[in-house]
């Protein structure tokens, strides 16, 4: 987590190291960080800050949506998967390939080609994601119709979803579907058949499943029916990919075998909209990439919309494209649909729609067990009072900030920096505009204070002994300044002009400051000469004999009151 200025409250260590214990899929590689600040102001919510030069990912805000994976340039955010080589572990091992891996591969004639080849690179026998997603899909309608439901309902099957809910709309929660992913579902099914064919425990068959994402890593590691999940290992297409081609190139269409079980119903889920169609339902919404939808569950939340009061299912994605766009993929999001178009096409499926065998599991099989609660992020104190506290502060360093959320201080917004100040994560100063106020005031602070002697250098009356000219050491100054600074700058130039004229005398005047502080740099390191921290060059008030006002003009450059000698 970042490193506070200031120690932070009991609860504030209570809260972060809750945070710790949660599993996440999305790693941040330090040493390929370069805190270009792209992934903060990318972040659904918020979790993400920049701070020594290095990205810092909070815990209990990051949903593992891959947005990050998804936008840094240097590779510095990583998904946590598992690896081919983990196969050796179980005596059975059992492919659960997602439906869009299905659109990765121009090249398949069908699905069975693409299903055979996942069984040429060792998986012993694979078992369609596609056909839990049409149990879930059974289940759905049954479980819709028979219980009351807080409408509109909320699609679970992206988990990243759920873990949205939980942190930014806790009212929501009552909406979620309670029912499990089309993987999870997958996943029990094919153990149980597989332990039933081959008579081996279920604890030696291996579930494998391809990924395009991320979150699922999460449902694998944090299921909510069970103490564990039916999934033994995550494997992404990323990883898969060049074996899975190369093994595709070199089947012939006779050699394919007929594994495909599921429908189009079932394939078409990873499309926007696929599910809630899938499920039956005809009053539905479906909206993918997860910037679009946060701004649908704000709008239902606030209930400011009366269109989506009337609404039974909301189908949320949290990729755009769904999850033909995840972050592990590997073709473009586009070219996936047109691929995927054909592949869910009727031909390539056993069933025709109409024709489906009954897949009904029932819905109590697959309930959760545990519902998801709230994670109070933005909760900044158990103590009430100190809560109404810090947000006063908050607001108050918020409008004092310039609201233009650039990041640069490595927070996303403005409004994020004042909340980390308070909680004693942040300075003020990290802002680069407070930061040019206080240098800014900082300076103006040292040029008052130039003018200001100590009371040694006083006289009786408060002022400084100036001279034959009875002029104040105050007075003085500022005959410098004006001198120096602008006054008397078109006829210091006009001098140097006539200087490089070859005008021997104006040459002298001009040059009369180099000449009084080489004099003045001798007669100090002898410890003669009177007065010299003021008028260095002159032996008293009045000046060496025939030494012009000049020469303790541009002497008196040399004492440090306003100017370097080398400005002249």
């Amino acid at each position: 987590m970042m490193k506070d200025e200031n120690p932070r409250s009991s609860a504030d260590e209570k809260r972060l190291q809750a945070s710790e214990d949660m599993f996440h899929s999305v790693r941040l590689d330090r040493d390929k960080c370069m805190g270009c600040t792209n992934c903060i102001k990318n972040c659904p919510t918020q979790a993400i800050r920049v701070r020594n030069g290095k990205a810092v990912i909070i815990s209990e805000r990051c949903i593992d949506c891959g947005e990050c994976i998804r936008t840094c340039t240097h590779n510095a955010k990583q998904a946590v998967t598992d690896s081919l080589d983990s196969m050796e572990k179980y005596k059975f091992t059992v492919a659960l390939p997602a439906p869009a891996l299905y659109s990765q591969f121009k090249t398949a004639r069908t699905r069975n080609h693409i299903l055979t080849a996942l069984k040429r690179i060792g998986f012993d026998d694979v078992f369609e994601v596609a056909e839990g997603a049409e149990f879930v899909s059974n289940a759905t309608r049954q479980y819709m119709k028979e219980n009351e439901i807080k409408r509109p309902v909320i699609s679970t099957a992206c988990p990243a979803i759920v873990k949205l809910v939980q942190v930014k709309f806790p009212s929501l929660i009552d909406n979620l579907l309670p029912l499990q992913a089309p993987v999870e579902a997958a996943a029990g099914l094919a153990k149980k058949k597989f332990s039933e064919q081959t008579g081996l425990s279920p604890d030696d068959i291996g579930i494998f499943f391809i990924s395009p994402c991320a979150a699922k890593m999460h449902t694998k590691n944090a299921p909510l029916r069970g103490k564990k999940s039916d999934i033994d290992e995550l494997i992404s297409f990323q990883d898969i990919y060049m074996k899975l081609r190369s093994a595709i190139k070199d089947i012939p269409p006779y050699e394919e075998e007929d594994i495909a079980t599921a429908s189009s119903f079932g394939v078409r889920w990873p499309n926007p909209g696929g599910e809630s169609l899938a499920a039956g339902t005809k009053k539905f919404v479906a909206v993918d990439g997860i910037n679009d939808v946060v701004e649908i569950l704000e709008t239902v939340d606030t209930n400011e919309d009366s269109k989506f009061r009337g609404l039974d299912f909301i189908e949320c994605l949290a990729c755009k494209g769904g999850c033909l766009g995840g972050p592990l993929t590997v073709k473009n999001v586009y070219v996936a649909q047109v691929i995927m178009k054909d592949m869910r096409s009727e031909q390539n499926c056993r069933y025709k729609v109409g024709e489906l065998p009954a897949k009904h599991v029932d819905w109590h099989d697959l309930l959760w067990d545990r519902k998801p609660e709230h994670i109070p992020v933005d909760q900044l104190s158990p103590n009430m009072a100190e809560a109404f506290r810090m947000l006063s502060d908050m607001e108050e360093i918020g409008d004092s900030l310039p609201g233009i959320d650039c990041g640069a201080c490595g927070a996303p917004s403005c409004m994020a920096l004042a909340e980390d100040i308070v909680r004693g994560q942040a300075k003020i100063t990290d802002c680069v505009f407070k930061l040019r106020e206080k240098v800014r005031g900082l300076a103006v602070e040292m040029f008052e204070l130039e003018g200001v002697m100590p009371p040694t250098m006083e006289n009786s009356s408060g002022e400084t002994d100036a001279g034959d000219g009875g002029e104040t050491e105050t007075s003085y100054i500022f005959d410098i300044e004006d001198g120096v600074r602008g006054n008397n700058k078109e006829e210091s130039n006009e001098d140097r002009d006539e200087a490089e004229r070859g005008n021997p005398a104006d040459s002298d005047k001009v040059n009369s400051a180099e000449a009084v502080h080489s004099r003045g740099t001798a007669e100090r390191s002898s410890g003669t000469g009177a007065d010299w921290d003021r008028y260095p060059g002159s032996t008293g008030a009045a000046g060496k004999e025939g030494e012009s006002i000049d020469d303790k003009r541009y002497g008196g450059l040399y004492s440090g009151h306003f100017a370097d000698w080398h400005n002249l």
